[in-house]
């Protein structure tokens, strides 16, 4: 039953609590950001995307967290939750300074989020590492194409984006070594276009 409460607990404080970040949010020193309105609106689509990516990663993982029997695995899943805090924290920040708001559909990105981490962590402990394998490359490769699409001038942004894809290589790496295992192809193909789908339709609504 507790678990269960964590589980609901973190639903909603994701979803509608302002998130804190237990580590300060990247900037970059005296450098200032002077944008025109189109690029304000650009950086603006980006951030939403990122911010409903780390709304999926605290469904993810608290999910996986519900499922394994493995104590360990549970501390590691709840340690990575908290990371991830930091990013949604940065991220809501980021999109409030640049007068725009999270996707309205985050409390869909979060149900459809939690539901896979249900699957993953039924399918074992191997095979949901591997899901975090998988899941943080395709967003670090998101974030690396995201470097290139903000506009150049925006270095609080780019600050955010690049020490996420940092921690989130990390975070790959972390359950590559925890003993996960390599996701057939055709489940990596559909969560490459299931990614397509919502960065997509985030970036707008």
């Amino acid at each position: 039953m507790d678990s269960l409460f964590n589980a609901a607990d973190t639903a909603l404080r994701t979803l509608f609590a302002t998130p804190r970040a237990s580590q300060a949010c990247p900037t970059v020193p005296h450098e200032k950001t002077m944008l025109t309105d189109s690029e304000k609106r650009k950086a603006a689509g980006l951030m939403r995307v990122n911010h409903v990516g780390e709304v999926c990663a605290q469904a993810l993982y608290t999910a996986q967290a519900l499922t394994t029997p493995n104590p360990a695995l549970r501390k590691h899943f709840t340690q990575a939750c908290a990371e991830e805090t930091d990013h949604l924290a940065w991220t809501a920040q980021r999109l409030e300074q640049l007068g725009a708001r999270p996707s309205l559909l985050n409390p869909l990105w979060y149900a459809g989020a939690f539901g896979l981490g249900l699957l993953a962590g039924r399918m074992g402990d191997a095979w949901s590492l591997g899901f975090v394998v998988e899941t943080e490359r395709q967003v670090g490769a998101h974030l690396e194409i995201h470097l290139s699409a903000l506009p150049v001038g925006d270095h609080e942004s780019r600050a955010i984006v690049s020490q996420m894809r940092i921690d989130e290589i990390r975070h790959a790496d972390e359950a590559e070594s925890a003993g996960a295992s390599d996701l057939p192809q055709p489940v990596k193909d559909l969560m490459r276009a299931a990614a397509k789908v919502m960065t997509t339709v985030a970036e707008r609504i």
